[in-house]
């Protein structure tokens, strides 16, 4: 079976979603996992240290300027991360959905260069995290925290991260059984979202206050 943008959208509202077995596979499987990770919007952990980040503004924040260089740098192998998920295909198809406005990236740029960010599909209220890189210090943490606050302007309620990482705990993610989820995304399908591309410097802060007393499921700075 062909894999399309027009069926990956489709897969994504049911609660399925590709990934290849590496960076060079010709090859996508379909994942509909018994445990899904979710980052409750109204439950965010900030540590401490990260809100000094924010609040310091280190990097310049964009949306969808650079869609496409972010998705090769979250393909790129590293060091710490000698292969990844992210083929040919799935370059191809994400960029094909970031065209017709249903993925975003959201990028950090130091002295004019991208050294950190995300990407992700947006679909009703729900918007499906894919992947994020760093090349400077918490650039990928600001990234997450600007996704966020706008997903939180925009009125989404669901913030899907497919899995749990002990990276993505220190924020607040929790699994949540498959049809549990499913109902979630029922639910998150029916709301009446919209991606904000702009973010002021008040709604961040705002968005940052709200987050104090939020727990997180690892050991933080707090």
């Amino acid at each position: 079976m062909e894999i399309t943008a027009d069926l990956l959208l489709k897969a994504y509202t049911i609660g399925v979603f590709p990934m290849a077995e590496s960076h060079d596979s010709l090859d996508l499987h379909w994942i509909d996992p018994e445990n899904r990770g979710i980052l409750p919007l109204d439950k965010i952990h900030i540590s401490r240290s990260l809100r000094k980040t924010l609040k310091r503004k280190p990097f310049e924040v964009r949306c969808n300027t650079a869609f496409s260089d972010v998705l090769e740098m979250c393909a790129a192998t590293t060091s710490q991360r000698p292969d990844t998920w992210i083929n040919p295909l799935i370059k191809k198809i994400y960029t094909q959905l970031h065209e017709r406005g249903f993925a975003h990236s959201v990028e950090c740029w130091l002295d004019g260069k991208l050294v950190g960010g995300l990407y992700g599909v947006s679909l009703g209220g729900a918007f499906f995290g894919e992947s994020m890189f760093s090349r400077r210090s918490d650039a990928s943490k600001v990234a997450l925290i600007h996704l966020a606050a706008r997903l939180i302007k925009g009125n989404y309620n669901l913030l899907d991260t497919q899995f749990t990482t002990e990276h993505l705990s220190q924020f607040g993610t929790i699994e949540i059984e498959r049809e549990i989820y499913k109902r979630c995304l029922f639910e998150a399908m029916q709301a009446p979202a919209r991606f904000p591309l702009e973010l002021s410097e008040i709604e961040l802060f705002d968005f940052i206050e709200s987050c104090k007393g939020n727990r997180s499921t690892v050991y933080t700075d707090d």
